[in-house]
């Protein structure tokens, strides 16, 4: 039985390791068939990428033993080697001053590159020095360039006055390849966002973006299929005396769910599948591991971004376009970066609207405690505990209990941190229940108005309505549109709750709760 592991992105060591691969080399060799081609695909991160990368750079360099039983092996292609330029920018890491930092970043990696094909280059630019190794090295064949993470310069620098500058720097590096197509076989870049304004794309207009493609929206991940047929027994054996069924439908409630096209299956994340069969199938959030970029989640709190409205209400297609860095949409960078996912579809006006979420288990809990992290100044431990307590006391009907919990918790919250809103305590209320994988409809649409939050148990429904200061309207508003007249034929309790804020302490002010009678 071959190994599984999460942390060997070189295709070359994994094979050579005899560690399990799951055949995507029929993708691949979609990609390399033309004669010249030319790509970007974004994924999120911890999804693949370098290894896909890696993988390329075997099928260039002839490494055709390497492929043997795989798609790709038996495929009418010469293995022809090319020179191969493998930019990583995977440990690019800002020390100081990262616009003095990163030129010689760039040109120290062209140099190193150069070095491994015995070669010197000049320039007194890293654009300069990047379009003297492709010429020198197109002198014995045509160039392939696999450039991956490119864009981490761009994300680790993104709250930086000097991003602009260093948005040009990049530009400017990239620019070389425009003019010198001729010289290239094949290139591929990837990364997590795709930024307007990087010559990447407003020069390259021949790069092919196929981030949405149907064609190669599996591409990267596992599908249940290749899910049951590459670690099917694995699944059983750390299964233990489980369940089988209820177990995989865990697994997938856990990590499956990413969708990367309207019409695409869904796939699970790769490596936090890995670590969960590493960890002898112990449920964790492994992907979010590596930390959530904070300017991402000072970017929600700076624009008031209404996490509500993002997973209830369909969005048009231009949500997935690139994005201005000098006008940054929250709702376009969660989707680059994988924190949502397509969950539906609808036409409107002749175009297609989409539906979004988290994409499983492991993200929502994972991001709506940072969320509460960000939004109410609390460790990560003390809020799920008071998420716990909450929960708790809701499915035990006890909303005396649910009160109290929840003013300890916003008394507790840091002056400093206050925004004063409705929609930041929204943002609080809604991740809290998130996180516990509870059911919640958040600004839950009705026939006439919208329902702040929904929230439903096993025996019970609670209608919450949220008004600032001292606004009596909350319960009021509740009964006159009938919000819940949707739920009258549940054979649950249902429960409308009316809650007040105070916009200057944050505390939690007036409380109202009444039973609807059926």
């Amino acid at each position: 039985m071959k190994n599984i592991t999460a942390s060997v992105y070189s295709f070359e060591n994994l094979i050579r390791g005899n560690f399990l691969y799951v055949d995507k080399t029929e993708y691949i060799w979609q990609l390399i068939e033309p004669a010249s081609a030319m790509y970007f695909l974004s994924r999120p991160r911890r999804f693949g990428k370098s290894l896909t990368v890696s993988t390329l750079k075997a099928v260039f360099e002839g490494k055709k033993e390497l492929f043997k039983g795989l798609a790709l092996y038996d495929k009418p292609y010469d293995w022809k080697i090319h020179p191969v330029i493998h930019l990583s920018f995977g440990d690019y890491n800002v020390t100081s001053d990262a616009m003095k930092e990163l030129p010689d970043y760039l040109t120290e990696k062209i140099k190193r590159i150069a070095a491994e094909y015995s070669m010197e280059v000049s320039g007194s630019t890293p654009a300069l020095c990047f379009g003297d190794l492709i010429d020198r090295l197109a002198k014995k064949n045509k160039v392939v360039i696999l450039v991956d993470e490119y864009d981490k310069p761009i994300l680790d620098n993104i709250t930086n006055p000097e991003i602009a500058n260093i948005q040009r720097c990049l530009k400017g590096f990239y620019s070389v390849l425009k003019d010198r197509n001729d010289k290239e076989r094949f290139l591929f870049v990837t990364g997590v966002s795709k930024f307007s304004h990087v010559s990447l794309f407003s020069d390259l207009n021949n790069l092919t973006d196929i981030t949405m493609d149907a064609r190669y929206a599996t591409m990267f991940g596992y599908t249940q299929e290749e899910l049951e047929a590459n670690f099917g027994d694995r699944i059983e054996a750390v299964g233990g005396e489980q369940d089988l069924a209820s177990f995989k439908s865990k697994i997938k409630e856990w990590y499956n769910g990413y969708r990367f096209h309207k019409n695409a299956k869904t796939v699970y994340n790769p490596v936090s599948f890995a670590k969960f069969l590493e960890s002898g199938g112990e449920f964790n959030n492994y992907w979010f591991s590596t930390g959530t970029p904070s300017f991402l989640l000072e970017l929600t709190k700076q624009k008031d971004f209404d996490f509500q409205s993002a997973l209830n209400e369909p969005v048009p297609e231009v949500a997935f376009s690139a994005f201005e860095l000098d006008n940054l949409d929250p709702l376009t960078l969660l989707l680059q970066t994988g924190y949502v996912t397509i969950k539906g579809t609808e036409e409107r006006f002749g175009q297609t609207w989409y539906f979004l979420d988290f994409p499983n288990r492991e993200v929502a809990g994972a991001f709506s405690s940072y969320i509460l992290n960000s939004y109410a100044g609390k460790t990560q431990t003390g809020t799920v505990q008071f998420a716990a307590e909450m929960a708790t006391s809701l499915l035990k009907g006890d909303l005396k209990k649910l009160r109290k919990i929840m003013e300890v918790f916003f008394a507790g919250i840091p002056y400093p941190v206050h925004k004063k809103h409705e929609a930041y305590f929204q943002a609080i209320f809604f991740s809290m229940f998130r996180l516990l994988g509870l059911y919640i409809e958040a600004e839950s649409t009705t026939n006439d108005g919208r329902i702040d939050a929904v929230v439903q148990v096993d025996n019970a429904i609670y209608l919450f309505e949220f008004k600032m200061d001292n606004d009596p309207s909350a319960l009021e508003q509740i009964q006159k549109k009938e919000y819940f007249r949707k739920y009258l034929l549940d054979k649950r309790d249902i429960w409308i709750v009316g809650v007040n804020f105070d916009s200057v302490k944050g505390n939690l002010i007036g409380w109202e709760e009444r039973k609807v009678d059926k």
